[in-house]
Protein backbone atom coordinates (compact mmCIF):
# COMPACT_ATOMS: atom_id res chain seq x y z
CA UNK A 1 0.00 0.00 0.00
CA UNK A 2 2.87 2.12 1.10
CA UNK A 3 4.16 2.03 -2.68
CA UNK A 4 0.85 3.08 -4.30
CA UNK A 5 -0.13 -0.57 -5.43
CA UNK A 6 -3.27 -0.64 -3.66
CA UNK A 7 -6.69 0.84 -4.41
CA UNK A 8 -10.25 0.56 -2.56
CA UNK A 9 -13.70 1.38 -4.07
CA UNK A 10 -15.64 3.56 -2.10
CA UNK A 11 -18.81 2.23 -1.11
CA UNK A 12 -20.46 0.41 1.99
CA UNK A 13 -18.80 -2.88 1.05
CA UNK A 14 -15.05 -1.68 0.20
CA UNK A 15 -13.63 -4.06 -2.65
CA UNK A 16 -9.19 -4.17 -2.58
CA UNK A 17 -7.42 -4.10 -5.26
CA UNK A 18 -3.55 -4.69 -5.78
CA UNK A 19 -1.56 -3.90 -9.33
CA UNK A 20 -5.56 -3.41 -10.41
CA UNK A 21 -6.48 -6.92 -9.75
CA UNK A 22 -9.74 -7.24 -7.33
CA UNK A 23 -8.93 -8.95 -4.32
CA UNK A 24 -10.10 -12.12 -4.54
CA UNK A 25 -11.03 -12.81 -0.90
CA UNK A 26 -13.75 -10.48 -0.85
CA UNK A 27 -15.14 -11.24 2.57
CA UNK A 28 -11.31 -10.44 4.09
CA UNK A 29 -11.21 -7.40 2.04
CA UNK A 30 -14.45 -6.18 3.33
CA UNK A 31 -13.27 -7.11 7.39
CA UNK A 32 -10.17 -5.35 6.38
CA UNK A 33 -11.96 -1.68 5.73
CA UNK A 34 -14.91 -2.33 8.71
CA UNK A 35 -12.07 -2.89 11.00
CA UNK A 36 -10.42 0.16 10.25
CA UNK A 37 -7.23 -1.48 9.20
CA UNK A 38 -7.49 -0.61 5.41
CA UNK A 39 -9.07 2.74 4.27
CA UNK A 40 -9.33 5.21 1.71
CA UNK A 41 -6.40 7.49 0.82
CA UNK A 42 -8.75 10.46 -0.30
CA UNK A 43 -12.96 10.88 -0.74
CA UNK A 44 -14.54 9.44 -4.15
CA UNK A 45 -17.60 8.75 -5.90
CA UNK A 46 -19.65 6.17 -5.00
CA UNK A 47 -18.36 3.06 -6.69
CA UNK A 48 -14.74 5.16 -8.05
CA UNK A 49 -11.29 3.78 -6.81
CA UNK A 50 -9.45 5.23 -4.76
CA UNK A 51 -5.64 4.75 -3.29
CA UNK A 52 -5.61 2.52 -0.03
CA UNK A 53 -3.47 3.03 2.84
CA UNK A 54 -2.88 0.89 5.64
CA UNK A 55 -4.24 3.11 8.79
CA UNK A 56 -2.17 3.12 11.74
CA UNK A 57 -4.57 0.54 13.65
CA UNK A 58 -3.54 -1.51 10.65
CA UNK A 59 0.03 -0.85 11.35
CA UNK A 60 -0.49 -1.79 14.86
CA UNK A 61 -2.31 -5.22 13.76
CA UNK A 62 0.43 -6.30 11.20
CA UNK A 63 3.44 -4.98 13.83
CA UNK A 64 2.01 -7.56 15.70
CA UNK A 65 2.94 -10.55 13.64
CA UNK A 66 6.61 -9.58 12.70
CA UNK A 67 9.00 -12.50 14.36
CA UNK A 68 11.27 -11.27 16.28
CA UNK A 69 14.98 -10.98 13.90
CA UNK A 70 12.69 -10.63 10.85
CA UNK A 71 12.24 -7.29 8.95
CA UNK A 72 8.87 -6.37 8.59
Amino acid sequence: MADGHAEISCSCEPDLFVDGLACCDQHTAHRLAHLGLVAPARGGRWGERVPALLTEAGVVALSGLASPGVAA
